[in-house]
């Protein structure tokens, strides 16, 4: 017959886990882990891209909409910029219109997603298309700095 005490303590290794099974579970939970770790960071880059593409359509909306009012003489602007913005400035804090009214053209610039900061490539009229220095002239487009590359094998400075 057992004795009370010797009955206690195989009731308490009944009821715990053994060395090796904390190991083989910890292992799992650890191959589970880096399993997700790829599929997270894939996940953070498709939303920075996301919210890439959304700055660069605002920043692109603003520009037609200040070139539409100066088309249509909202404004004065210089002779030389084409009806664009002169800087990304201007569109954040608007110009006088006739009438002593201030257009705006954005609320804010845009953080860059890539390289986190409000520092933008910019293009002028005169500039080529794929030119990486700005002339000064005006805004006639923008684009990231950043020089990786996309989930989709294009550059991002190429958006």
């Amino acid at each position: 017959m057992k004795s009370y005490l010797n009955y206690r303590r195989e009731e308490k290794i009944e009821r715990g886990f053994t060395l090796l099974e904390l190991i083989v579970a910890a292992t799992l939970l650890a191959v589970l882990t880096m399993m997700a770790f790829p599929l997270a960071r894939v996940s953070i880059q498709r939303e920075r891209e996301r919210e890439l593409r959304r700055a660069l359509w605002t920043m692109r909306e603003a520009i037609d909409r200040y070139k539409d009012a100066a088309d249509r003489g909202a404004f004065q602007i210089k002779v030389d910029t084409n009806g664009y913005p002169p800087d990304l400035d201007t569109l954040y804090k608007g110009v006088e219109a006739q009438g002593g009214k201030k257009l705006r053209f954005l609320r804010s610039i845009p953080v860059d997603p890539m390289t986190n900061g409000k520092d933008w490539g910019l293009r002028s009229m005169q500039d080529d298309s794929d030119s990486d220095s700005w002339g000064g002239q005006n805004v006639f487009d923008v684009y990231t700095k950043s020089e990786r590359t996309a989930l989709d094998g294009t550059k991002y400075k190429d958006w």
